[in-house]
């Protein structure tokens, strides 16, 4: 893509190509197509935030997120305890079941809430994060509340749901689940 100069301009196009992606599209890959370094992106995602544009940042890169839920589908937020090791077996459960981990948060005594978008949709997804968290040094959220945290799901229907719910009940993981707020 031609460099745009105008920061609105570019923050248009920005926009445009987020809404074009079906997958995360990092900052680093957005710097390049617009001739800008990495740092204007985080400014220009940060101003379009301010501008009630829901824009996620996961672990792979920015994603435009429309909350479309679709006739009949339903969201809740889990709360959860596992050990790390078990982190995957979470996943694979969720998403082999037809729901998809909309994000990961932890309710902590110093910080208060601590949220991080994840979007996981699938396996490919869970492994790939799995593997991230296991090369780096970094400790998953969890582990800062004694593995408690919650988890925004959105399933197909309420029965996949409640499917979810039991696996995650049988596994020993589920500690309550509610409808979640949108």
């Amino acid at each position: 893509m031609e460099r745009i100069l105008d920061g609105d301009q570019r923050r248009e196009a920005l926009l445009l190509e987020l809404s074009g992606s079906s997958r995360p599209v990092s900052g680093t890959e957005l710097a390049k197509r617009f001739g800008v370094s990495r740092q204007v992106i985080v400014q220009d995602v940060a101003l379009l935030r301010a501008t009630n544009r829901n824009i996620l940042s996961t672990n792979k890169g920015y994603i435009l997120f429309e909350a479309r839920m679709e006739p009949g589908s339903c969201r809740k937020t889990l709360c959860v305890r596992h050990s790390t090791k078990q982190v995957l077996d979470e996943f694979y459960t969720v998403v082999d079941l037809g729901g998809k981990i909309l994000d990961v948060v932890v309710e902590h005594d110093l910080y208060g809430q601590i949220a991080v978008d994840l979007i996981i949709a699938n396996r490919r997804d869970a492994a790939e994060f799995f593997r991230k968290m296991q090369a780096s040094r970094v400790k998953p959220l969890k582990e800062l509340t004694e593995d408690i945290h919650y988890h925004t799901i959105v399933a197909e229907d309420s029965a996949s749901m409640a499917r979810i719910e039991e696996a995650l009940f049988k596994k020993g993981y589920l500690i309550l689940a509610s409808d979640s707020r949108m």
